[in-house]
């Protein structure tokens, strides 16, 4: 096995061991990111100097493993593009606060990865850079925002990622490319020096090889950061805890059950989810709130916060002017700018606003009975390339089942449940807990990942 291969805590582990070097695990990463970078149009920029920094980091906790970061993160050495024409030069006079406290704990900033253009998309194909080929499938989409960082971890190209999620942007193209994406509770980690793209809904988070090597990452930068307002001030939990930890007694409700576009997904899914009653979780189908009435809400209220979040782009102060928008920030401009419009704000979005509080209020009544809620992540598997571009509402029908629990702040986790054998693609599990309880969706994730065989790492 290459050492490019090795999980983040196996990695960390044979590390303070002393088995391996941090330089034989740059040196055969270096050789991955040569061999494979070029044809999946993963990484945007590349940090040259990354094993230098690496060998000055050995005594920390990271202990200078290589990181890919998605590139709306704010990065003093490295340039910041979102994957726009318009930020194509921009370099950053300051860190993001997730980035800055992922270097202050040894981890190293491999390079910045690809996304969909503003994250505005569920593909990487909205990107002005060109689209990332999913690893597990290069003619299949790696799913999107952040498919950059979900095809890096997938094709070994970094130890974890960073990317951000406002509505199925990590979950999403975790499960297309058969990783692990955590989405933490809004306000969990600081948006500090991210791109805005929703306010109320963007939450930085790890996408990782394992659960545990997840909950590690998130240890990293997850916390209280008082140039975030909407960051919480309270500490964050060691979530690495929550591994190894026993499910039994834990009520899991399986939701989404009742969707006819999820008939074949949902049979595999209720077979997979067998394991988690073997190991003493009480698990049983539920009725949710519908979700096919989330892609309302969230297109509505994605779309005004976007119109107000990209007035700051006007080629004054940073990048060129708004002339050189993509299409699809064009299209988000416009109808935000109309939903928030006197005479439209309460036809449209004052009531999308109302029906994220029935969500918000559904989950409430569902989690007095329940611990974790369960669904399929994506309707189906990865979609082939070119998918998105003449499907006005791809992203959001693609991440249906995840928009509810995105706008109501809800901590959620991806694991794999399905490889298809003939395609190489994966189906994905979402585990869902109430806000700030992100140990219970790691203890269920990690309980599952471990005795099934779908993690292919694991099982190697």
């Amino acid at each position: 096995m290459k050492l490019n291969e090795l999980t983040l805590k196996e990695s960390l582990d044979k590390l303070a061991k002393k088995e391996i070097k941090i330089e034989e695990i740059y040196q055969d990463l270096d050789s991955a990111y040569q061999a494979k970078n070029s044809k999946l149009n993963i990484y945007l920029s590349h940090n040259d100097v990354a094993l230098e920094q690496a060998k000055k980091a050995s005594h920390k906790p990271l202990r200078g493993l290589p990181i890919a970061v998605k590139d709306n993160f704010c990065t003093r050495d490295l340039l910041t593009t979102a994957s726009t024409k318009i930020l194509e030069e921009f370099q950053p006079q300051y860190e993001s606060t997730v980035t800055k406290r992922l270097l202050e704990s040894g981890g190293i900033l491999y390079g910045k990865t690809n996304m969909d253009a503003w994250a505005h998309g569920s593909s990487t194909e909205t990107s002005d850079f060109g689209p990332t080929l999913n690893p597990c499938n290069p003619a299949h989409l790696p799913g999107g925002s952040s498919g950059g960082s979900a095809a890096a971890v997938a094709a070994d190209l970094a130890a974890a990622a960073i990317g951000s999620e406002t509505a199925g942007s990590i979950r999403q193209p975790a499960a297309w490319c058969g990783v692990v994406g955590l989405k933490p509770t809004y306000g969990r980690v600081s948006r500090f020096g991210v791109a805005a793209m929703a306010s109320s809904t963007d939450s930085p988070g790890p996408l990782a090889k394992t659960v545990e090597d997840a909950a590690i990452l998130l240890n990293s930068f997850a916390g209280p950061d008082e140039r975030d307002g909407t960051c919480s001030r309270n500490k964050a939990p060691d979530f690495s805890q929550a591994i190894g930890q026993s499910i039994k007694g834990l009520k899991i409700g399986v939701i989404y059950q009742d969707i006819k576009e999820l008939a074949s997904t949902n049979q595999i899914l209720v077979e997979q989810l067998q394991i988690l009653r073997e190991l003493g979780a009480a698990v049983e189908t539920v009725q949710a709130m519908d979700p096919h009435f989330a892609i309302g809400v969230y297109t509505v209220v994605q779309r005004a916060e976007v119109s107000s979040n990209l007035a700051r782009y006007d080629g004054i102060r940073y990048g060129l002017d708004r002339s050189h928008f993509g299409a699809e920030a064009k299209k988000r401009i416009m109808l935000g700018t109309y939903t928030l419009t006197k005479g439209r704000a309460d036809q449209y979005y004052n009531l999308a606003q109302k029906v994220r509080t029935l969500y918000l209020q559904d989950y409430q009544r569902l989690f007095q009975k329940y611990d974790v809620l369960v669904s399929a992540t994506s309707p189906s598997y990865a979609k082939e390339l070119g998918a998105s571009l003449d499907a006005a509402m791809f992203g959001e029908l693609e991440d249906m089942l995840l928009e509810a629990s995105s706008v109501s702040g809800l901590p959620g986790v991806n694991v794999p449940f399905y490889r298809d054998e003939k395609t190489n693609l994966y189906l994905g599990a979402s585990f869902i807990a109430p806000m700030w309880q992100e140990e219970k969706v790691i203890k269920v994730a990690d309980a599952f990942e471990k005795n099934t065989k779908w993690n292919s790492w694991r099982n190697k």
